[in-house]
Parts: C-alpha cells; sequence; structure tokens
C-alpha cells in the first residue's frame, strides 16, 4: 500500500496539525535524549573544564602576585554548578542531533532554494561560531587578568564560582555569536531583506563597536589580544558585504534581463562578445540623441 505522506503522493509535504505536533513532539523527544546522553558524558569533562577555567586566576595569581581563587558559596552549590555545566557540555555535544531534527522538521516546508540558503546558512554558521569559541578561548586570560587588575593594593579575589562560570559561559557565547552575525548579514541578502549597500553605509557603527568590544576584552596595555579580536571580526564583516554586493549586481542583471523579455534559458546563458559589443552601440547612439 502506498504511504500517502511521501514526497510522491504528497509534493507539497502538507500535514495535518495533529501530525505536525506528533512529529515536533517525536523530534523534541530524539533531541533531549541525546542532549541527556552528552550531559552524562558532560559529567566526565566537567573537571577538565573547571581546571581549564581556572588557568587565568592561576596566572593572576602568578603575575599580580596576589590571591585569586574559586569558591562555592554553600554546601550544595558544587553540585549544582556541576550539574548545569554538564547539562551546558551536553547541549554542545548534542548539537549536531539536534540541528539535524530542527532541519528535518523545516524542510517540507521550504522551497528547493530556500533548503540551498538554509544549508548554506548552517554549515557556515557552525565554523564561524567554533572560531568565535576558539577566539574567546584565546582572549579570556587576558580578560580576568585585566579586569581584576582594578583591586586596591592588598586585597584578594575570591570569586563565587556560580557567578565565575556563567561570566566563562557568557563571554565565550558572545564572542561566538559575533563571528556568526557576517554569517546572518549575508543570508538576510541572499533572502532579498538587506542589500549589500545598506550593510555597508553602516561600516562606521561596526568599527567602532569592534573596537570598542575589543578593548574591553583587553584594556591596558595589551594591544596585540585586541588586535587579534578585532581583525577577524572586521575582515568577516567586510568580506560579508562583498558577497553581498556581488550577489545583488548577479541579482540586479538577471532582473535587468527579465525585464528585457528574456526567457529563463537565455537568462542562464552568458552574455556573447557580440550582444557586448552591441549594447556598447546602443547606449553610443541614446548617447548621441542626447
Amino acid at each position: 500500500m502506498a504511504n500517502p505522506n511521501s514526497r510522491k503522493n504528497n509534493p507539497q509535504a502538507n500535514m495535518a496539525l495533529k501530525e505536525h505536533l506528533r512529529e515536533f513532539k517525536n523530534r523534541v523527544i530524539k533531541s533531549a535524549v541525546a542532549t541527556v546522553l552528552g550531559a552524562i558524558g558532560g559529567f566526565f569533562l566537567y573537571m577538565p573544564f573547571i581546571e581549564a577555567i581556572k588557568e587565568p586566576l592561576d596566572e593572576v595569581n602568578a603575575r599580580q602576585g596576589r590571591e585569586a581563587i574559586l569558591n562555592y558559596a554553600n554546601v550544595q552549590s558544587s553540585f549544582s554548578i556541576m550539574v548545569t555545566v554538564s547539562l551546558y557540555i551536553g547541549l554542545v555535544l548534542a548539537a549536531p542531533v539536534w540541528l539535524y531534527q530542527l532541519w528535518a522538521f523545516i524542510t517540507p516546508a521550504l522551497y528547493k532554494k530556500e533548503k540551498r540558503y538554509a544549508l548554506g546558512f548552517i554549515f557556515s554558521a557552525i565554523p564561524m561560531f567554533i572560531i568565535g569559541l576558539i577566539t574567546a578561548w584565546i582572549c579570556l586570560p587576558a580578560a580576568v587578568y585585566a579586569l581584576t587588575a582594578f583591586n586596591p593594593e592588598g586585597t584578594s579575589n575570591i570569586i563565587s564560582a556560580d557567578v565565575y562560570i556563567p561570566f566563562v559561559v557568557k563571554f565565550m557565547v558572545s564572542f561566538a555569536l559575533s563571528f556568526v552575525i557576517p554569517v546572518i548579514l549575508v543570508g538576510l541578502n541572499f533572502m532579498g531583506i538587506l542589500r549589500g549597500r545598506t550593510i555597508l553605509k553602516a561600516w562606521r557603527w561596526v568599527v567602532v563597536f569592534v573596537a570598542t568590544v575589543a578593548a574591553m576584552t583587553a584594556p591596558g596595555t595589551d594591544v596585540m589580544t585586541m588586535f587579534y579580536l578585532a581583525a577577524p571580526l572586521l575582515f568577516f564583516f567586510f568580506l560579508a558585504i562583498f558577497i553581498c554586493i556581488m550577489h545583488d549586481k548577479r541579482k540586479d542583471k538577471k532582473l535587468a534581463k527579465l525585464a528585457a523579455g528574456m526567457d529563463s534559458d537565455q537568462l542562464n546563458r552568458a552574455t556573447s562578445p557580440e550582444e557586448l559589443d552591441q549594447l556598447g552601440r546602443v547606449e553610443e547612439n541614446d548617447s548621441a540623441k542626447y
């Protein structure tokens, strides 16, 4: 018996609301199971993670000659923080699963061109997110050292773990999202929502924003850390502008050819030298009239 929900028998991928809810529930359950399994693995990675994020505090002790320690405020805080961090790690480890489940849920509602754009966004955003995480990890020691340098002489930094760990997580996620912004701009441009010239007009504000973020990360005399952050952000931003402008030019040429009455075969065919020469002569004749 033929499946009524197959792509052949149901090319528009139409589903009843009940079927949508059932599919959504199944995909949420699969994502949750993957996250829980990842969190179990996160329990084993918890101690190495804590040791790694404590290194900037150890560096403060060595470079500034004063005490900077990670403090657990009460009896249950160490366990609750371990559970929270393990869930964060599990969410990251399960990312391929829940991203696929999200993709599989929304794909039937997309056209072929939209699927291409969505796939391009996912495969571009994930590497950029990882690059942002790596950059944040490199800049974290300098940020911690600079922010604790404002302590008065003879004082110590007894930092609560339930404050320090969210600070590290937010610090890294903020940097990672900053690296995804150029991908989002390109995606909005390809969907026809934002033109490249419009983005280019705001370049001064972007430079100020990037410089401010980099300066907050590496205040004082640590210019190289500021450069390491600002340089890739600006590079990817202007690369996104270039891609958007080139896409706009190609799109405008296609629209101009469509307005001239060309069909799809003529539209995809390269312009011949004779046609280019004819276009040049037409422009000369038009300019001669005026």
